[in-house]
């Protein structure tokens, strides 16, 4: 058995592997959407696949690597993994994402002895799927893209031209798609000669046991920290807005989460089936997902290791939204981004205390595409929007911030977008008003304008447009997200996810939600609402409305007696 002295030396060490091969990553990707926003997942797994150490990025990503690195393992066996082998995985019953978030994986050796891998997960840009950019509207596997299922990059550390090849001739932007594969590579191999330092200095039998003692020990801060949860069985549902091709449909997401004295089981029997658009999960990112709430209950202040997750249980019906099948679509991914919230709409039922409101309750996403006038060459860039956060027991919830999904992640300056790309950035804030009244109040969220100055495809992934973002006890709910065309002329249109063929001078208006109130907004501090007033929160109007607040709009006073005479004669 290893010393503790010795086990924490190590997970530090691995840690700070991990965390080079993020740095290795943004330093080499050709993608903003990698190197500015930080969508990938990294992670060092030990001989089982489980994760031991990781980069924070998108947090479902890391989960996700442990299930697609063992369903890897089990098609190509252990044997077929040898010392320099590099390996992409991007099949999405297996990899628990889309065909645009490949997986890529090295088998770590010391001295021949498998000890772990490394990997690295990001969004690439292009692999023949039907549509440049992403896709809305597939109905069947075989409109997303090249599928690689457990392929070999490099063999003995030798590259495999003819894979290289595929992804060349199968792209619609090569250069960049092969330059975003070969800086996971990069990732990945930086991962393997670290881990390998250790195992050389360390001897392999300690870093083995090591690898077992940290996720030993995060297994038991997850069950200390389970043991002190109420005790019980909630039911919840909410919806995706639509699956791309039923327009009309709301796609229920429902859930029961059931606590007992050994573990959590998130069970998400009842949710739809029969979904014809590509919002289906991947049963991996499913799984994902309940981990991300799953830690933040349990131990969010420590780094992720599988250990954590032993003692949740995800339950999931084959061929439902939550756990998709050949060959349902999976492209678009927003249940998996949405599905959060609503383990935490069923949690806040039976530990209002512990968990917030609704946040604005989506990644509001833009991504434009094509031809930039500039150079003439192709194009595509994005950006992830923030929300405003639900209420909770300690206090407000926090102001235009990337969704919880996405722990990890930043937007893509308005700098950036605006050099890479044929759009001009007229206006990025706050929207006063968004935020659900409370005793603690939702977050607000942003709304960023764009014009484009040349022929462009506007893609919105935005999937919760037609319900609002519930609240906690007597609170109010959040505000929408929601999408405008052309605000303010004749071709106005709101609408939430879409793929827009845009003229150049047409605008596009991304506004994100805000998240649910906590408790009755009556009982909030006047003095703080007033203070919301004169941050741009909240307008006075609102104030007044919502709060029952009287705010003087030029010197942010408070009217006592007016405010009195709102809250039915309460003491303010």
């Amino acid at each position: 058995m290893n010393d503790s002295i010795t086990t924490e030396i190590i997970r530090h060490g691995l840690l700070a592997a991990a965390e080079e091969m993020a740095r290795n990553l943004c330093r080499t990707a050709y993608n903003t959407v990698v190197y500015e926003i930080h969508d990938y997942g990294i992670g060092i797994h030990d001989a089982k696949g489980d994760v031991v150490a990781d980069a924070p990025g998108i947090a479902v990503f890391t989960r996700g690597n442990d299930h697609g690195i063992k369903k890897a393992v089990e098609f190509l066996g252990e044997d077929g993994l040898r010392p320099g082998d590099v390996v992409i995985l991007n099949y999405p019953y297996w990899s628990s994402a889309h065909t645009l978030d490949p997986l890529v994986f090295a088998p770590i050796h010391h001295q021949d002895e498998l000890i772990g891998f490394a990997s690295c997960r990001i969004h690439v840009l292009d692999l023949k799927q039907k549509d440049p950019g992403y896709v809305l509207d597939s109905t069947d596997m075989s409109q997303e893209g090249i599928f690689f299922p457990a392929t070999k990059l490099y063999r003995g550390g030798v590259q495999n031209d003819d894979v290289f090849n595929l992804i060349r001739f199968n792209s619609r932007m090569p250069e960049r798609t092969i330059g975003d594969i070969q800086a996971q590579v990069s990732a990945c191999v930086t991962g393997v000669r670290r881990t390998q330092e250790i195992a050389a200095k360390y001897g392999a039998g300690t870093l083995l046991g090591a690898m077992d003692a940290i996720n030993d020990h995060g297994e038991r801060l997850a069950r200390l920290a389970l043991a002190k949860l109420p005790k019980g069985t909630w039911t919840a549902h909410d919806f995706v807005d639509n699956d791309g091709v039923d327009l009309d449909r709301l796609i229920r997401m429902q859930v029961t989460v059931t606590i007992t004295d050994d573990e959590m089981v998130i069970d998400w029997t009842g949710s739809d089936r029969d979904v014809k658009g590509p919002i289906n999960l991947p049963v991996g990112q499913t799984e994902a997902f309940c981990s991300l709430i799953f830690k933040a209950l349990t131990t969010p202040d420590t780094s992720v290791v599988a250990g954590n997750f032993r003692p949740m249980r995800v339950v999931t019906e084959p061929g439902s939204v939550m756990h998709a099948v050949p060959p349902m679509p999976t492209f678009t991914l927003w249940t998996g981004l949405l599905g959060g919230e609503v383990v935490l709409k069923a949690l806040a039922q039976g530990m209002p205390d512990r968990v917030p409101a609704c946040s604005g309750g989506d990644v509001s996403s833009m991504m434009g595409l094509g031809v930039n006038p500039r150079n003439g060459e192709a194009w595509l860039e994005a950006t992830n929007e923030a929300v405003g956060f639900g209420g909770h027991a300690g206090g407000d919830g926090e102001d235009g911030i990337m969704h919880l999904s996405e722990p990890g992640c930043r937007n893509n300056p308005v700098e950036i977008l605006e050099t890479k790309s044929p759009m001009f950035i007229e206006s990025y804030g706050y929207r006063p008003d968004t935020g659900g009244a409370g005793r603690h109040r939702g977050g607000v969220g942003v709304g960023r304008t764009y014009r484009f100055t040349a022929p462009s495809t506007g893609i919105c992934l935005v999937y919760k447009t037609r319900t609002r973002p519930w609240p906690i006890g007597d609170g109010r709910p959040g505000e929408n997200n929601h999408i405008v065309l052309n605000p303010g002329t004749g071709r106005e249109v709101t609408q939430g996810g879409s793929y827009n063929r845009l003229a150049a001078g047409d605008v596009l208006v991304n506004n994100t939600g805000g998240g649910g109130g906590y408790g009755d907004p009556f009982e909030r501090e006047p003095e703080r609402v007033a203070k919301d007033v004169r941050n741009g929160f909240v307008t006075a109007a609102a104030a007044a409305r919502d709060y029952g607040v009287v705010v003087d709009p030029d010197t942010f006073e408070v009217d006592l007696d007016a405010t009195a005479g709102l809250r039915g004669g309460a003491a303010v």
